[in-house]
């Protein structure tokens, strides 16, 4: 007898006159007519294209934030052979990190209605029994904790971090990290298993005179066909990418990114009304600490060197069209920056021909990435400036007043600013 009808026929033994109890390990406990093979497999082919550009894009941004230039770029220590991908993230196209993680975040909420009903589509197959009938089922349900596991924890910290809530019991860098390596395994190890199977019952259906594994042996009458839930699945989708994308562009989208904290509001008029992440009052800098007596300090072969405002001002100052992009996923559109070279700020240091790494230190004293290191191809681009006017006007103390970095396709964490010190040498 099939396992389905003998698991099944359990509950039917009782005295008469008792209701069978049913309980999710009884294959007539799952009742929707929507569940099937087919309504199944189009949400997983849906997911393995969605969550490989996650994966990909994810691993971008990671590289992106040049973690093994030096410590404070780190935030996943003994990562070992784990950070084989690295590699020197470039300066352009200047638009590159607002493209990826741009797509990444985008993507990632778009897909959640995709993967709640993916997961409920097979849910029934989490409480089977046997849990394993061989050791081959039994790697099988391993690769589903670890799919499903990875997958979960990635989506809930990732929706968390857009969020601005930092709930998590670590830094979410980490977390975010090693999640994804756990997730890559399940994911790699089901696709594998699975994605011939799904590729021909979208292509063949189910062959005549075999059951469907995935449907309700006991199903209640229809409400809604499989296509309908499919419609209802992409429609989500298509709310949130509306009511969340428009946080990568300025102007009406914006407005409507109403579930994201970037979106949704107008920054004001002026040259400086453009989206920030955290204020100058949210860090506690002060006009104090960038009035009269704030100076830069430029360390190098040169010695300790030090720059009012306006000894900066009076430097040659160069103009660069550039965005700000988060890995929150929000960016700005090209904003005029303008300011001295942190090329020509390397030759001042003691490096008139091949500047190197440069460690950039801001006037904020605690949160994270108040330190941070670019990379010799970052300082030597014509475009990276040490900004201290923006469109045309000086900047705003929360767009880092009296001097902030701004660098072509560098995630916005990286653009430091109220920058305090630079020193230039290898890291």
């Amino acid at each position: 007898m099939p396992e389905r009808r003998r698991i099944a026929s359990l509950s039917d033994r009782l005295p008469d006159g008792l209701t069978a109890l049913r309980t999710p390990a009884d294959p007539g406990f799952w009742r929707s007519p929507v569940r099937g093979a087919r309504f199944t497999a189009v949400l997983g082919l849906v997911l393995l294209v969605g969550l490989t550009l996650l994966f990909v894009t994810g691993l971008l941004s990671y590289a992106a934030y040049n973690p093994d230039l030096d410590p404070v770029n780190d935030k996943t220590p003994g990562k070992g052979w784990l950070g084989f991908y690295l590699f020197a993230w470039p300066t352009g196209p200047h638009w590159l990190y607002r493209l990826t993680q741009g797509l990444h975040v985008t993507v990632g909420i778009v897909l959640v209605p995709v993967l709640l009903a993916k997961l409920w589509s097979v849910i029934p197959r989490l409480f089977a029994l046997p849990p394993a009938r061989s050791v081959g089922h039994a790697l099988e349900r391993i690769s589903l904790l670890l799919l499903v596991g990875g997958a979960l924890f990635e989506f809930l910290t990732g929706l968390l971090n857009i969020q601005l809530d930092y709930l998590f019991p670590g830094s979410f860098y980490t977390l975010h990290f090693y999640g994804a390596w756990v997730f890559l395994a399940g994911f790699v190890a089901h696709v594998a298993l699975k994605l011939p199977q799904a590729v021909r019952v979208l292509r063949s259906g189910i062959p005549r005179g075999e059951p469907d594994p995935l449907a309700a042996p006991d199903p209640l009458p229809a409400t809604l066909s499989r296509r309908g839930a499919l419609a209802m699945v992409g429609a989500g989708s298509l709310l949130l990418l509306v009511t969340s994308a428009g946080r990568s562009f300025d102007g009406p989208l914006r407005r409507i990114a109403l579930l994201t904290p970037r979106g949704g509001t107008e920054q004001g008029p002026g040259p400086n009304a453009f989206q920030v992440n955290k204020t100058a009052a949210a860090v506690r800098i002060t006009p104090a600490d960038t009035g009269e007596r704030w100076r830069l300090t430029v360390r190098g072969p040169a010695g300790e060197l030090r720059f009012s405002r306006a000894e900066l001002l009076a430097m040659e100052q160069h103009s660069a069209a550039l965005p700000i992009a988060c890995v929150e996923g929000w960016s700005t559109s090209d904003q005029l920056w303008r300011g001295v070279r942190l090329s020509d700020l390397a030759a001042l240091a003691g490096y008139p021909d091949s500047p190197p790494d440069v460690f950039v230190e801001s006037l904020q004293r605690s949160g994270s990435f108040r330190k941070a290191a670019l990379r010799d191809n970052q300082v030597r681009d014509g475009r990276s400036l040490l900004a201290l006017e923006v469109n045309g006007a000086p900047l705003s103390p929360d767009h880092g007043y009296p001097a902030r970095i701004i660098v072509p396709a560098a995630p916005g964490v990286l653009n430091t600013k109220w920058v305090e010190t630079l020193t230039f040498g290898e890291l």
